[in-house]
């Protein structure tokens, strides 16, 4: 029959192709349950649309692999190795989410050690594109999406001052007297940055046109979507300022989110109309998005070549064999474990620290212990009592706040208040770190950050501090250092933010909300012990 012969020759081919399939499924199987959950999420959507994207990328580079030695690259077995090695140890380290990542570097490198360099070249773009399919690091994430809430607010605004409306901006509250909206993550952009990113990615890959306007296409997705979304907010608070807060809510805030999103796709083709036209090229967006890939003259087979390289099949076996030889102690190991260990409950917390005493404790709403994930907290204002009341600069309260978590693995990291306290409206006026005399730890003197915040005449006083498995650290990225080290070496993630806070009040110097703070930190922290493990 005919094509049965040609298909009879690449048996062997297709035979590996299957198995590494299988292998793949059964290595990164609890990845792609990850990876499938969270694109049920509204800002990772799109990662159902990167595979089948990525193929079709691929296939219409088809004509540049025709003709290209394919001698396998032993630097692809090389990274095959490598993200093996980054599955494995994410493995022991219960850090969920970073096997996305070594899974598109096995990809990588199984590509590399099959066509070889020539052919990696032409195969890197639509294999890169897969990491925008993968989750974000939540402390990255929650970074980033901190710096878009505070951007889309005050533009936001801008935009409503400039039709005549009176609104005051807190932090991401937005207050126009009668109503107050939150800038929260669903209108933040980021929501609608991953998703136009990977639009701007696929553009950018189709675009037959000179690299620098590839570039620029891809790099702008990040500033169209926050002024879009600005746009958004804008128009949402005038509508709430004529029509009522419903439309702020349900379908219309669903409807005019998608709207923007499409602006932004339509704004993206329009910007690359206008740079084909910068560039001298005349040539219409369907000419410049339908052109096939044809191949080169350096890809046209020749005798020398003929398409085939002795060394083809090495590397591309080897890293099959790696792969089949993972799949063992990957499907044998259980899942590691966590240790929690035995700790007080906070809803027990003491109403009196040495001369402080505190009414009932507070509670967090929940649309913030949704975001927050915490496992427990504590919260209250303590005020003094007795001979330190009538102390000088002692007499205003303190207030107290510990969030703890049992396990901070990918999602339920703690938030740094240096993130949060923006977002809340307030201006961190001074930064620095300093010790506390006469608080004692194991792990030695207690070192706190210290921040002046502002918010129009206020002023307050903050110290904080993160308690992570008896060490005391001032610095998120020690924080994330130190999880990685005793995840392996302890199976514990567990750690909590300490916050005090006090008002600094008109007239009264800053040595004054110090010695508060440092004199009600000396009584608290042994407090502490028991509710944060060691």
């Amino acid at each position: 029959m005919p094509g049965t012969k040609p298909l009879l020759d690449r048996w062997p081919q297709l035979a590996v192709a299957a198995l590494v399939a299988l292998v793949f499924g059964l290595l990164f199987h609890r990845t792609f349950v990850y990876l499938m959950a969270n694109w049920h999420r509204e800002e990772y959507s799109h990662g159902w649309l990167i595979p089948p994207i990525s193929a079709y990328l691929l296939w219409r580079r088809r004509a540049l692999l025709v003709g290209l030695p394919r001698d396998g690259a032993w630097m692809g077995f090389a990274l095959v190795v490598l993200g093996l090695l980054l599955f494995f140890l994410t493995f022991f380290l219960t850090i969920v989410g970073a096997d996305a990542y070594a899974l598109v570097i096995v990809v990588a490198g199984l590509a590399m050690a099959t066509l070889g360099w020539q052919g990696f070249k032409v195969a890197l773009v639509p294999i890169a594109l897969l990491f925008l399919m993968t989750p974000l690091p939540s402390f990255w994430y929650y970074n980033l999406s901190s710096e878009l809430q505070l951007i889309s607010s005050k533009l936001g605004v801008a935009i409503m001052q400039l039709f005549g409306i009176s609104v005051f901006l807190q932090g991401n509250v937005i207050d126009l007297g009668d109503y107050k909206l939150q800038v929260a993550e669903a209108c933040s952009g980021l929501r609608y940055l991953f998703p136009l990113m990977t639009l701007g990615a696929v553009i950018a890959c189709l675009f037959d046109t000179r690299t620098w306007i590839r570039w620029v296409l891809f790099v702008s997705t990040a500033p169209i979507t926050v002024l879009m979304n600005s746009v958004r907010i804008g128009a949402i608070g005038i509508l709430v300022d004529r029509f009522g807060i419903a439309q702020a809510e349900g379908f219309l805030h669903d409807f005019e989110g998608w709207a923007v999103f499409m602006v932004c796709f339509f704004t993206l083709l329009l910007e690359g109309r206008v740079l084909l036209w910068a560039s001298g090229d005349k040539r219409s967006l369907r000419q410049v998005i339908g052109v096939e890939a044809r191949p080169s003259v350096a890809a046209v087979p020749t005798p020398a070549s003929g398409g085939r390289g002795g060394r083809r099949s090495l590397p591309t076996f080897a890293s099959a064999i790696a792969l089949m030889v993972a799949v063992y102690p990957a499907q044998a190991l259980p899942q590691r474990s966590e240790i929690r260990p035995d700790r007080r409950d906070f809803s027990f917390f003491t109403p009196q620290i040495g001369d402080w005493v505190s009414g009932s404790h507070q509670k967090i709403e929940s649309e913030y212990l949704d975001e927050l994930q915490l496992d427990d907290y504590v919260l209250a204002d303590f005020t003094p009592r007795g001979k330190l009341a009538a102390a000088q600069g002692m007499d205003a309260p303190v207030n107290l706040y510990v969030a703890y978590y049992a396990s901070q693995r990918s999602g339920t990291a703690v938030h740094s208040p240096s993130s949060c306290l923006p977002g809340g409206g307030w201006r961190i006026e001074q930064f620095e770190q300093r010790e506390v005399p006469g608080v004692q730890l194991r792990s030695g003197t207690l070192r706190v950050n210290r921040a002046v915040i502002g918010q129009g005449l206020q002023r307050m006083l903050v110290y904080y501090w993160f308690q992570e498995r008896g060490r005391n650290i001032t610095s998120e990225y020690l924080v994330k250092w130190y999880l990685l080290v005793d995840s392996l070496t302890q199976q514990r993630t567990d750690g909590a933010l300490v916050r005090l806070i006090t008002p600094v009040r008109e007239g009264e110097d800053l040595a004054a909300g110090d010695a508060r703070l440092q004199r009600f930190t000396v009584a608290a922290v042994p407090e502490l012990r028991g509710y944060l493990p060691d």
